[in-house]
C-alpha cells in the first residue's frame, strides 16, 4: 500500500465516522507515523508505506474515529506559533484564546500571573515574546503543571517562570502587573451537547459544575490585592458572558473595563484595570 493509497483510505474512515476535518485529520496523522512534516507529504505519496509507520498509522486513525482529538495521538499542537505538548491532563489550545494574548501583548508588563495555567500556553507566550518578563502560572491540577514544565522547556522561558500547585488564590503571594486566566466556563447543563473530543479533555478544565460563573466570581474577588496599581487583569470567556463579567469586574472596582471579540465577532475576552486607588 502506498502512502497516497492509505491517505484516501484514512479520509474515507474518518468521514463514515463524522469528521468534518477528515482530510485535514488524516494528513497530520501520516506525517506523525512517517516522523515529517505534513507540509512534506505531498512527497512521498507515492512511496510503500512501511510496516511500522503503517502500524502506527492505523492505530491512530481508530482512535481519531473515536474521536480522540489528533493533539493527542500526535503529542501535541501549533498554537501561536509554537509547539506545545499536549495530553489528557489539559485542555488543548484553542485559537480563540489568541485573543487574550494579543490583548495581553498590546500592555507593557514586567510580571504577569496565569490561573489555571493547563498547558501553559497563555503564560509561556508571554514569556516568550517579552524576555524581559518573569511569570507564575498556577492549577489546581499537578499532572497539568508536568506538561506546563515540558513546554516551558522547550519554549526556553524556564528561568523566567514558576509552576504552583494552588487552588485559584491558595497559594499566589505578591502582586502583579497582569493577571491572566482562561478558566472553566462551560455551564453544567451545556455540558452534554459538546464536541464528542471534549470526553478527552480534563472535565475540571471545560465546566465548574454549576453556571460557568463560578471562576469569575473567585478571580474577580481576589483580584485587586494581587495586582499592582495600574495592573491589568485579562480572563478568557464563553461568548455569551461578556456582560455578566464585565459587571463582575466594574462591581469588584476595576475600571476601564472592555470586552475584546475573537476573530469570529463573538465576545472573547473581559478586561479591567485596578485603579491607583482601590478598596480591597
Amino acid at each position: 500500500m502506498t502512502v497516497q493509497e492509505a491517505l484516501a483510505f484514512g479520509v474515507s474512515q474518518l468521514a463514515d465516522a463524522g469528521i468534518d476535518s477528515a482530510a485535514r485529520d488524516a494528513r497530520r496523522l501520516m506525517a506523525h507515523a512517517l516522523g515529517v512534516g505534513p507540509d512534506r507529504i505531498t512527497l512521498h505519496l507515492r512511496d510503500e508505506l512501511e510496516a511500522g509507520p503503517e502500524a502506527v498509522y492505523f492505530a491512530d486513525l481508530s482512535e481519531r474515529a473515536e474521536r480522540r482529538p489528533v493533539s493527542h495521538l500526535v503529542g501535541g499542537r501549533d498554537f501561536y506559533g509554537r509547539w506545545f505538548s499536549v495530553n489528557e491532563d489539559v485542555l488543548d489550545p484553542r485559537p480563540e484564546t489568541e485573543t487574550l494574548i494579543a490583548a495581553a501583548l498590546e500592555l507593557t508588563f514586567r510580571d504577569v500571573l496565569d490561573l489555571g495555567t493547563g498547558t501553559g500556553c497563555i503564560l509561556l507566550i508571554l514569556l516568550a515574546e517579552n524576555p524581559t518578563a518573569t511569570g507564575i502560572g498556577v492549577d489546581v491540577s499537578a499532572a497539568a503543571l508536568r506538561v506546563a514544565k515540558r513546554n516551558a522547556d522547550a519554549l526556553g522561558v524556564a528561568d523566567r517562570c514558576a509552576l504552583v500547585v494552588s487552588d485559584w488564590w491558595q497559594g499566589v503571594a505578591g502582586q502583579f502587573d497582569l493577571i491572566v486566566s482562561n478558566p472553566p466556563y462551560i455551564a453544567a447543563a451545556e455540558m452534554a451537547g459538546l464536541a464528542p473530543e471534549l470526553g478527552f479533555e480534563p472535565r475540571m478544565a471545560l465546566t465548574d459544575e454549576k453556571d460557568g460563573l463560578s471562576a469569575y466570581r473567585i478571580i474577580a474577588g481576589g483580584a485587586g490585592a494581587h495586582l499592582a496599581p495600574d495592573g491589568m487583569l485579562m480572563v478568557e470567556i464563553g461568548h455569551s458572558q461578556g456582560g455578566a463579567v464585565a459587571a463582575m469586574l466594574q462591581d469588584a472596582g476595576f475600571v476601564d473595563v472592555q470586552i475584546r471579540t475573537d476573530l469570529d465577532g463573538r465576545d472573547r475576552v473581559v478586561m479591567g484595570r485596578k485603579p491607583a486607588q482601590m478598596s480591597i
